[in-house]
């Protein structure tokens, strides 16, 4: 706890250090993410919420890269999971997971991990029969790639294992 504060503290005096900077300087980008990080670790994560948003549309508006744009979404979902809200977030993963398989293609770990952070939402919102339908298709690669146990592998075995026993419509 004692860290996250100190983070929240660091982010806010970066903040206040950069702000004045045209929107392309990179002092400026690293503060606004180190301020809504630094809410996160805090706890803060409703007031982390619109950082992390307004870093996401400004990454847009400055042609950022795909990779970079793609970090900053997953962060965002996770920020929308803690919030609760469940289904913004899930939107994004999606959106994620797309982009990973664009970008790197089906076999690279980004593209697993967006894989199976998608499945774990798709788990969250009892949307079993998705995440099942996505980790069948991902968990072989994973397999392939990694090996039986990688722990990327492993967690994807955790969620689809999930999706299984916690549908009340499986037979």
């Amino acid at each position: 706890k004692y860290h996250g504060v100190v983070r929240c503290a660091l982010g806010w005096d970066c903040w206040k250090t950069y702000r004045g900077r045209p929107e392309r300087d990179e002092f400026r980008i690293t503060a606004m993410r180190m301020l809504g990080s630094g809410l996160t670790c805090a706890g803060h994560d409703e007031d982390a919420l619109p950082v992390k948003e307004a870093e996401l549309a400004m990454l847009w508006r400055l042609g950022a890269s795909l990779h970079e744009t793609l970090v900053t979404q997953s962060n965002l979902a996770n920020t929308y999971m803690k919030v609760g809200r469940l289904e913004s977030a899930l939107q994004i993963k999606r959106d994620v997971y797309s982009g990973r398989v664009k970008k790197d293609g089906e076999e690279h770990e980004y593209t697993l991990i967006a894989a199976n952070n998608y499945s774990s939402s798709l788990n969250s919102l009892e949307r079993f029969e998705e995440a099942k339908v996505l980790l069948r298709k991902t968990m072989p690669v994973a397999q392939r790639v990694h090996g039986e146990s990688n722990e990327l592998t492993l967690r994807m075995r955790v969620n689809y294992a999930q999706s299984l026993y916690c549908d009340d419509g499986a037979t």
